[in-house]
């Protein structure tokens, strides 16, 4: 897990490192949801936090940046919206019960001696009905170029999000090999693994 110094040095360009475009899968998981609120940790330049924000969700984001804080709101203000963005890492978040409607996990990666307690307060963190939409790097991302993290024990999988997300009805767990186009940082052939789940 990076610390906040290596996230501020990467954030600290006029360049939006990952794009200002939300990620697809994220984009395409919440376009017939009903927009309420919702929590983006690790949300580094707010684009996906913007985006959800037009659509009428109430987002609140966190992070550890405060270089990342200050691109979501340059990217808020050139979208006219408004994002709740507080500087925190996961550990020392206040995840609230039965908060959000919608929680995304977009490429954030835990080591495994946080996750799963990171993961199991993200659940009692969801109404009832509320969804958990995930995209993260497989262990065979370790052989692209195109981002993520170089430890393996970083990387995650579906046996490992199973048991982490098994309070949860798995809608769906599916491993796919695609074109990352997010910037400088996520360019290029990625393994990836996505999950949308409900709490029921």
């Amino acid at each position: 897990m990076m610390n906040a110094n290596f996230w501020n040095e990467r954030y600290s360009t006029d360049e939006f490192v990952y794009g200002k475009s939300p990620n697809h899968f994220f984009a395409k998981s919440i376009q017939d949801l009903t927009p309420s609120k919702m929590l983006l940790p690790c949300e580094g330049e707010g684009r996906n936090a913007v985006y959800a924000s037009t659509l009428g969700w109430k987002v609140q984001a966190f992070d550890q940046s405060v270089a990342g804080k200050q691109k979501c709101d340059r990217l808020a203000t050139e979208f006219q919206t408004i994002v709740d963005y507080q500087i925190s890492d996961a550990l020392h978040f206040e995840f609230l019960p039965n908060a959000y409607e919608c929680i995304g996990l977009i490429y954030a990666h835990f080591p495994p001696e946080i996750r799963t307690d990171i993961h199991r307060k993200i659940v009692t963190s969801l109404k009832l009905g509320g969804k958990l939409i995930l995209e993260a790097f497989e262990p065979q991302q370790l052989e692209n170029e195109s981002g993520g993290p170089k430890q393996a024990n970083m990387l995650y999988s579906t046996d490992m999000l199973k048991e982490d997300f098994n309070n949860l009805k798995i809608e769906t767990l599916e491993v796919a090999v695609i074109e990352l186009d997010e910037g400088a940082h996520h360019q290029g052939k990625a393994n990836v693994i996505r999950l949308i789940a409900e709490r029921v």
